[in-house]
């Protein structure tokens, strides 16, 4: 499980405990979804160079005190989704360089009387908490003087000793995940002056009683605020807006996937008198039900001078009131992608005075579809550089528009656009107007640096006269199976060209050509995705010169013909082969022997018509048919003999006569001797005979042995043969004419039994 870096990933092996054997080479174990429960002490004993041990989603519910004794270079520990009901310093103490420790997702309600951490001088990230974590006591985080990241999971968290978090001096990320407000009033209070970036999640400011309680943060510190699935009210919102605003150093404020239950029509008038600090203002996926009921927000508008970045997507936006855009005089980026934005709000929302410094919008996946009104409605934006429209649905466009003159980036890609005209601004620099089944380009574009033309339908390079600036050109995933040189060369200031995922027919010349063009700082061709080159011109790691194609690769037609000669050949032969030795007569013939060994048991013995087939070599004939059948069938009573010769159904192919014939025939006689060794009829006769025998578990088969055998000289392909002599009695023909009574009168037996 480890790779040559010593990196051993055990994960979901269904280990019932760390595995044996652990060396000192071993610098990464991911143990994570398995079935362990304990950690012994001897489990990571001689693992000393581990920097990183990962336990997450185990059952865990001990360690023994000296587990990690020796891992005194572990970096990160992961014990989350366990079930440890407590926390031991015990198994913290030896960890001097741990900087990374996750103990969320397990069974214990509080982290003791004392510290666990107090001896992790290098911790920088500490994730606690679970269902069940009801109680932080002071004392619990000595020892922490620094954290990147705080993270407690204390969705139940109802008790909280004031102080408790005090010893921990700065914290740049904190996390709280919790529903009590009173516990939340009380650990913002100790950490007032050391997070610097506060994230709450999954808590209600729905009662306006319990928002005095949150009066506290307005003496933060913090310089980012994030509400993460949280509710909010009309009643409380203006509450906590005027706590944020009175936070001395708060810059940005950030909510995702939170609810507001009401329309905007807030009671207490929000007074921006105070602070002038917040720049940054990131609104994602907030939900409201009656959200085609919000008011203009004028109420806010005070608030919004001093914004700077505005982001809010996903969040049924369908208008921007012009007064309120007419307030965000410092804004200059504003995010407003995923929303419900039309060509008539647009420009409602970008009224003239409105958005006076705005350099970079996003208006990705709304509802816009007139091109040139878009452009119109944005043209008075003297400021405005990048523009993002794509994932919007313009189809045919103008052959002229009016844009901003400082537009640079113009962002295009998947709007249904099915050709390009002169409506495109000629300022731009960076175009992208991919996935658009375009099926050529030729825009006059002299500013143009960056192309992007990826997912279209091209079957040739654009010309480089109208875009002779072009230092980057994207045209993956579409129709070009080559360019000329003359196409490639007019690029005079080109540095890369990605061509990959096409059409291209390889061959040497073209690998050639390519490769002689070294001003190319990076060139990607693929064949199909096989050959990629980059800077300086090289095939997946090799120089582009040193590369030899294939026989393959440089003449496929004729390979292609090649192997289908030879596969032809190939099938002659093999026709030619199974023609003289029989091949078609062995195939049904071991079809045949399938069927046998398929075939039901014995039917009833009214389908029984002869007491024994015989089975011999020609070679016997003699003995069986002048001795044998007549000593048995001139018997008082006469037995019912089966022969080859006589019996068998003429027409009928012999390997059915000789199924059908050991079927009819309560007995299989055997007269063994040299001569039936040889023959390869009574090999299948006693093959078939086996499958009865075997099948049916009774004595069918009666073994005659008229000439002594030596075991070890008969041939392995009559192993059933031996099976049989090893295995039941056999009748010995008898030279002494006394002792023939004897043979006689024990076949007879044999053949009524």
């Amino acid at each position: 499980s480890c790779d040559a870096t010593q990196l051993c990933n055990c994960s979901s092996m269904g280990l019932d405990f760390i595995p044996p054997g652990l060396t000192g080479k071993i610098t990464m174990l991911n143990l994570a979804h398995n079935r362990i429960k304990h950690i012994r002490s001897q489990d990571l004993q001689q693992a000393v160079n581990l920097r990183a041990l990962l336990l997450q989603f185990n059952k865990i519910s001990s360690i023994d005190e000296d587990s990690f004794d020796s891992l005194g270079k572990l970096e990160l520990l992961d014990l989350s989704n366990n079930s440890l009901a407590h926390l031991s310093p015990v198994w913290f103490g030896h960890l001097l360089s741990l900087q990374h420790l996750h103990l969320q997702g397990n069974s214990y309600r509080d982290l003791g009387g004392s510290s666990p951490f107090s001896r992790l001088r290098n911790l920088s990230s500490l994730h606690l908490g679970n269902a069940q974590f009801s109680t932080i006591r002071r004392g619990n985080f000595e020892g922490i003087v620094v954290l990147n990241k705080l993270w407690i999971d204390g969705g139940n968290l109802s008790q909280y000793e004031p102080g408790s978090l005090k010893p921990i001096k700065m914290i740049k990320h904190m996390i709280i995940n919790l529903r009590n407000t009173n516990v939340f009033s009380a650990i913002v209070r100790d950490l007032l002056h050391s997070v610097t970036w506060l994230e709450v999640r999954n808590i209600e400011f729905s009662i306006l009683a319990e928002m005095q309680l949150l009066s506290v943060m307005s003496s933060s510190f913090a310089k980012k605020v994030s509400f993460k699935q949280v509710l909010l009210t009309d009643a409380t919102v203006p509450e906590i807006v005027s706590i944020l605003e009175e936070m001395p150093k708060l810059v940005e404020v950030e909510m995702v996937d939170c609810i507001l239950l009401g329309t905007g029509r807030w009671e207490i008038q929000i007074q921006a008198n105070r602070s002038q600090t917040i720049r940054v203002l990131t609104i994602d996926t907030l939900s409201i039900e009656e959200f085609y009921l919000f008011t203009d927000l004028q109420s806010v508008e005070g608030l919004l001078s001093c914004l700077t970045k505005v982001t809010v997507k996903n969040t049924k936006v369908f208008l921007v009131p012009c007064s309120l855009s007419k307030h965000l005089l410092s804004l200059k980026n504003l995010d407003l992608s995923a929303n419900l934005l039309g060509d008539q709000s647009l420009e409602h929302s970008a009224c003239p005075g409105g958005w006076p410094l705005l350099q970079t919008l996003n208006l990705s996946q709304n509802s816009l579809s007139d091109l040139e009104m878009t452009g119109k409605s944005l043209s008075h934006l003297r400021h405005l550089i990048l523009l993002d429209i794509s994932q919007n649905n313009f189809g045919e466009i103008p052959d002229a528009c009016e844009w901003p003159k400082t537009l640079k980036y113009l962002n295009l890609s998947s709007t249904q656009i099915p050709k390009l005209t002169a409506c495109i601004p000629r300022s731009l620099e960076v175009l992208d107007v991919s996935a658009n089944n375009l099926r050529e380009f030729g825009l006059q574009l002299p500013f143009l640096k960056e192309l992007y033309l990826a997912k279209n339908q091209l079957k040739t390079l654009p010309g480089a006269a109208p875009i002779p600036n072009l230092v980057s050109m994207s045209i993956r995933r579409n129709k070009l199976n080559s360019f000329s040189r003359e196409e490639f060369e007019s690029f005079k200031q080109m540095e890369l060209l990605d061509a990959s995922d096409n059409n291209f027919i390889c061959s040497c010349e073209f690998l050639s050509f390519i490769n002689r063009q070294a001003r190319i700082a990076q060139v990607l061709v693929g064949w199909p995705d096989k050959y990629v080159c980059d800077s300086p011109l090289v095939v997946r790691g090799m120089q582009v010169g040193a590369v030899h194609l294939s026989l393959m690769e440089c003449h496929r037609s004729l390979v292609v013909s090649l192997i289908c000669v030879l596969v032809f050949l190939v099938v002659l032969i093999l026709v030619a082969i199974g023609h003289k030795y029989h091949a078609v007569w062995y195939l049904r013939m071991t079809w045949a022997w399938l069927q046998a060994k398929r075939k039901p048991k014995r039917g009833p013995a009214k389908d029984i018509c002869y007491d024994a087939f015989v089975s011999y070599s020609e070679n016997d004939s003699e003995w069986v048919e002048n001795i044998m059948v007549r000593e048995l069938e001139q018997a008082c009573p006469p037995f019912r003999l089966c022969l080859h010769k006589r019996d068998f159904v003429p027409g009928k192919w012999i390997v059915d006569n000789i199924i059908d014939s050991i079927e009819k025939s309560h007995k299989t006689l055997f007269v063994l001797s040299e001569h039936f060794v040889q023959s390869e009829w009574c090999k299948y006769e006693l093959d078939f005979s086996h499958f009865r025998l075997f099948d049916e578990n009774n004595d069918a088969a009666i073994l005659i042995l008229l000439e002594p055998i030596q075991s070890k000289t008969i041939p392995k392909r009559f192993c059933k043969l031996r099976k049989f002599m090893n295995t039941k009695t056999y009748l010995e023909w008898p030279l002494e004419e006394q002792q023939q009574e004897v043979f006689w009168f024990n076949l007879k037996i044999a053949l009524k039994s």
